[in-house]
């Protein structure tokens, strides 16, 4: 069963979060977008990359009025260190939530159970709690985040302009799609 168009998991978890440890919830990302990103584990290989990636785009996700959560297996207080230690996770500026109890990585389909780890998954989440996206790959292949901003624009497009559908490779601005019977075939 796909995930795409339900709500997501009720779930509670300690993240850190600019010095500070914080709650974060099911309910607490309700009323803005969200984007979750799914990674393996703190200190590992490719986790950091990922991280700066989406660090160095935050300005961009904010711009759109969306939160940014990395979420790990690990703890808060992993995260903590993670973010002290690694230059890269170093520049996060969004939530680092843990999830050492699997509850997210269950609720969102990612989690590999002989490891106890997560593989890579990308969700962006409407401000009802609502999963519009999802990308879930094997964890030896990073992602890029423009590509999660490109879903993230075309998930506010299609929300702020209902009946309209965004083609292939559509970027903010271009031409969308209204669907009609005097179409069918003719694209």
């Amino acid at each position: 069963m796909s995930l795409i168009n339900t709500p997501i998991p009720s779930f509670k978890a300690q993240a850190f979060h600019n010095g500070k440890f914080v709650e974060v919830s099911s309910e607490s990302v309700k009323g803005k977008w969200s984007v979750f990103i799914f990674m393996p584990a703190a200190f590992t290989f490719n986790c950091p990359t990922e991280v700066e990636d989406a660090a160095e785009n935050y300005a961009e996700f904010q711009k759109l009025g969306a939160e940014v959560y990395i979420v790990t297996t690990d703890t808060h207080f992993s995260h903590k260190v993670w973010h002290e230690t690694s230059p890269a996770v170093g520049k996060a500026k969004f939530p680092l939530v843990g999830d050492p109890t699997h509850v997210l990585t269950r609720g969102f389909g990612v989690h590999i159970e002989e490891e106890g780890l997560a593989l890579r998954g990308t969700f962006v989440v409407n401000p009802d709690g609502v999963i519009k996206t999802l990308e879930i790959h094997s964890n030896e292949i990073a992602r890029d985040v423009t590509e999660t901003l490109r879903k993230l624009k075309a998930a506010q497009y299609t929300a702020a302009n209902p009946g309209q559908v965004c083609p292939a490779k559509w970027k903010e601005g271009a031409k969308t799609i209204a669907p009609s019977l005097d179409l069918v075939g003719k694209i």
